[in-house]
């Protein structure tokens, strides 16, 4: 079966495939569909804008739909940024302004914090499926690493012992907030949903 997933981040794509790519004979990006699409999340949650997403580009192709929503909850800013983690510091979706923000608002305040992420699947017969993954860790003082994208080099995962930007792929993917997701949408398809 094909899958359409909805995002052209390559990151996301590479995490998606590795851990559900033997699901389904071919997962396809957006951009391997022909489709270029910005899809507004006007969802007030995660699950919301994974489902808005999953139904816009199942809507779109005709294919079951898979989408991601997450966020950075950190807990002394009340669960911020949360839905708006990617545009924290404006709509251009800037990684290293959501950083510095994230940052300036966290001074003087404890840095405990979690990933949090929402995996939608959405059918042409309209069933749709969601799971959801999380993973606590430390906001450090400074970014650390090279890797990942969007708060990676700010978020201390104490599980590795090291930034989610100085691990490796697979050493990201054994704990983050999205494998988790996928890992549960995983053993629900695997049961027959």
């Amino acid at each position: 079966m094909k899958i359409a997933i909805a995002t052209n981040n390559p990151n996301k794509l590479r995490e998606i495939r590795a851990i559900l790519g033997g699901f389904f004979d071919e997962a396809l990006s957006l951009s391997d569909l022909g489709i270029d699409i910005d899809i507004e999340e006007t969802g007030t949650t995660l699950t919301e804008n994974a489902l808005i997403k999953a139904r816009t580009i199942r809507d779109l192709t005709g294919l079951p739909a898979l989408a991601d929503d997450s966020g950075l909850m950190v807990d002394a800013l009340g669960g911020a940024p949360g839905v708006y983690s990617a545009r924290y510091a404006g709509e251009e979706h800037d990684d290293k302004k959501n950083n510095a923000l994230l940052l300036k608002n966290l001074e003087g305040k404890p840095r405990d914090a979690k990933f949090c992420s929402v995996i939608a699947l959405c059918y042409p017969d309209g069933r749709e499926l969601t799971a959801e993954g999380s993973v606590r860790g430390v906001i450090l003082k400074e970014e650390r690493g090279t890797g990942g994208f969007g708060y990676d080099p700010l978020f201390f995962s104490p599980e590795l012992g090291k930034t989610f930007a100085e691990a490796t792929p697979e050493q990201k993917n054994s704990v983050s907030h999205r494998s988790r997701a996928l890992r549960a949408m995983l053993e629900l398809l695997s049961s027959g949903r």
